[in-house]
């Protein structure tokens, strides 16, 4: 038994209205006991901190090369928080908005039960939102609150990919109509980013250039201990 809790640990369980969410950490004796943070909605596996590299580079690409302490960013999803922790090693930052509808994962950050909540809570450009970010995005409105204030970069991290959602409510986002009211929130010139674990889409391309003005769509490959191979996942950034 002393053994077993050793390799496994249920940090926490909670029933949302998606279903039961569980944060839970490891030590994989295959991977020489790397301790390992998981999340589980359901029975569907969400995330884990063995695979970050996608998510810290959708931060990366979308940020690279711009102006010192000039953007304000809203991401949308916060997770194990690798993307909102990339975003504030970026220079580019100025400000950063993470929204996440479930309140037990923003807890889990709050009381710093997963790698990067002491990152995020130190940090006072971070602010981490209770709310639906698809009802901000849609929204009739400039911005992401009431201030109505545009802002320079929106970075999404939720659905599985645009054709695979955790919400069947979520699809309407990734239509023309969602898409476009996400994009008058950012200002012209700036970016906006997704994260997907499907291949590139060419539907979905298709219908981020009829927005934005350029669409670009970055293959992100990382080792896979499990299938000593290569993994992948697709970041895509539209510029506005």
């Amino acid at each position: 038994m002393k053994l077993m809790s050793l390799l496994f640990e249920e940090l926490d369980y909670q029933s949302t209205p998606l279903g039961e969410i569980v944060l839970r950490r490891r030590a994989d004796p295959r991977l020489q006991g790397l301790i390992i943070y998981e999340v589980l909605l359901g029975e569907e596996f969400l995330m884990s901190s063995l695979f970050t590299e996608a998510e810290i580079e959708l931060a990366s690409l979308a940020l690279q090369g711009l102006p010192e302490n000039s953007v304000d960013v809203v991401v949308g999803g916060l997770g194990l928080g690798y993307t909102a922790a990339a975003a504030l090693q970026e220079p580019a930052l100025k400000s950063l908005k993470v929204i996440e509808v479930m309140e037990a994962v923003i807890k889990w950050h709050r009381q710093e039960m997963v790698p990067v909540g002491q990152t995020l809570n130190k940090d006072s450009r971070c602010e981490l939102v209770h709310a639906d970010f698809f009802a901000q995005a849609m929204a009739d409105s400039d911005g992401f609150d009431d201030s109505g204030e545009k802002v320079h970069a929106v970075l999404l991290d939720i659905d599985h990919s645009p054709k695979h959602w955790l919400n069947s409510e979520n699809q309407s986002f990734y239509s023309k109509t969602g898409l476009q009211a996400m994009a008058r929130k950012i200002h012209h010139g700036d970016v906006f980013g997704l994260w997907s674990n499907d291949p590139p889409d060419a539907e979905f391309t298709t219908l981020l250039e009829s927005i934005f003005e350029r669409v670009e769509y970055h293959v992100v490959s990382f080792a896979n201990p499990y299938t000593e191979g290569q993994s992948s996942n697709t970041v895509y950034l539209a510029h506005k």
